[in-house]
């Protein structure tokens, strides 16, 4: 067993060896682009910033006609901190903001072709081939809306807070009264009432509040139609020209649902969809990444015996290749929640055996932060050490 924790203080890894097997029903998300999600609300009427996508043609024919009094330009990849992040080519940011339409050009060459690396990306970056160009709008307020698939209401809910931009667990934990739940009748629907009483309690006043509930049954109309599980938008914004606008939007969808979503399914960047990874997510801190459903279920129930939660896990499935798991290690390290990686992979990492000797040697002496323990429940417990 080995404990790792990464020398930027923001991941930790524990590795363990086989443990037993119970079931566990796994299943993998759909992970979309920023663009794609807007341009999914776009297409059901929600109202968004206006935006264009440069790739790696670099053609300036997208932007013919587009007018803004800013421009925001975003480098588009699966991973969080892009304002803060850099390239490799030492261009600094993957967002920008300019009020000159000639600039932005040239901001989309500094990042199309080049690494951009963040505190959510591997060490060596992600590549940009494409960037998106928004229309910059001016936030008055923020708020948080969700529609979500929950057990507890037997279906899906509506999840609003008036505190939105930032982190809806830690509203919930310091705030809880500025959060409102709604169970949602599947049949029924989003009412006229439901829709109004929400925007109310979002604080959206006079001619805002008919606006935000106009948006919320266009959010409910497109929740159902595209078969998701969770539809966020974080911010919900009021604007200083008096609009209601989803600013940013995350969706999961059903993969039950794919053979009547075949459109969406087919524009996963993730990489695990070229590699046939089955990626769970769940809301704790520590991600898992095991090969097959049983130490799946047994590495979830190590972490909790031990007080931790899982974050997620990648199941890596059968005849585990180097490209597997690296693969598997870049999509956990771009979850933003993930602080610990929990590692539980048959006879890929297991220092037993022949040559477990010199194996030892070698990680002893590859100067990474690795602690070598030899029980699994050690192991767990290191790992949600690490994670806190």
């Amino acid at each position: 067993m080995a404990a790792l924790k990464n020398t930027k203080n923001f991941r930790t890894l524990a590795v363990l060896s086989p443990t037993y097997c119970p079931q566990v029903n796994s299943r993998r998300n759909l992970n979309l682009q920023e663009y794609h999600s807007k341009d999914l609300l776009r297409k059901h009427q929600v109202s968004i910033q206006d935006f264009r996508i440069i790739d790696s043609d670099l053609d300036s024919k997208p932007l013919s006609g587009f007018k803004a009094d800013e421009y925001v330009v975003k480098a588009q990849i699966l991973a969080g901190g892009r304002g803060k992040g850099h390239f490799d080519n030492g261009f600094k940011g993957g967002v920008h903001l300019t009020k000159k339409a000639e600039d932005i050009m040239g901001l989309a060459k500094s990042m199309i072709g080049h690494k951009l690396i963040t505190k959510q990306t591997p060490k060596e970056g992600i590549l940009v081939d494409k960037v998106m160009v928004a229309e910059s709008v001016n936030i008055q307020r923020e708020t948080y809306f969700s529609i979500v698939m929950e057990r507890s209401c037997n279906g899906a809910a509506i999840v609003a807070s008036p505190a939105g931009g930032m982190d809806i667990e830690a509203v919930a934990e310091k705030t809880p009264q500025l959060l409102k739940t709604v169970p949602v009748d599947i049949y029924e629907g989003i009412t006229d009432k439901t829709a109004n009483e929400v925007a109310e309690f979002l604080e959206f006043k006079g001619p805002l509040k008919k606006k935000c509930a106009e948006e919320i049954k266009k959010l409910w109309e497109l929740f159902t139609k595209v078969d998701a599980t969770q539809l966020e938008i974080n911010p919900l914004v009021e604007t200083d020209k008096g609009e209601v606008i989803a600013v940013d939007a995350k969706i999961n969808f059903d993969d039950n649902a794919k053979f009547r979503q075949e459109d969406i399914f087919a524009l996963d960047d993730r990489e695990a969809a070229d590699l046939n990874l089955v990626y769970i997510e769940m809301d704790g801190s520590i991600g898992c990444m095991v090969n097959g459903a049983g130490l799946a279920m047994a590495t979830m129930d190590i972490i909790n015996l031990n007080g931790g939660r899982p974050a997620n896990f990648l199941d890596l499935g059968g005849g585990v290749g180097q490209d597997q798991v690296s693969a598997a290690m870049k999509i956990l390290e771009s979850d933003p929640k993930v602080k610990t990686i929990f590692v539980n992979v048959f006879a890929v990492i297991r220092l037993e055996g022949t040559n477990a000797t010199e194996a030892r040697k070698i990680l002893e002496e590859s100067k990474l932060p690795l602690t070598i323990i030899n029980d699994a429940d050690e192991a767990a417990r290191t790992a949600v050490k690490l994670a806190q």
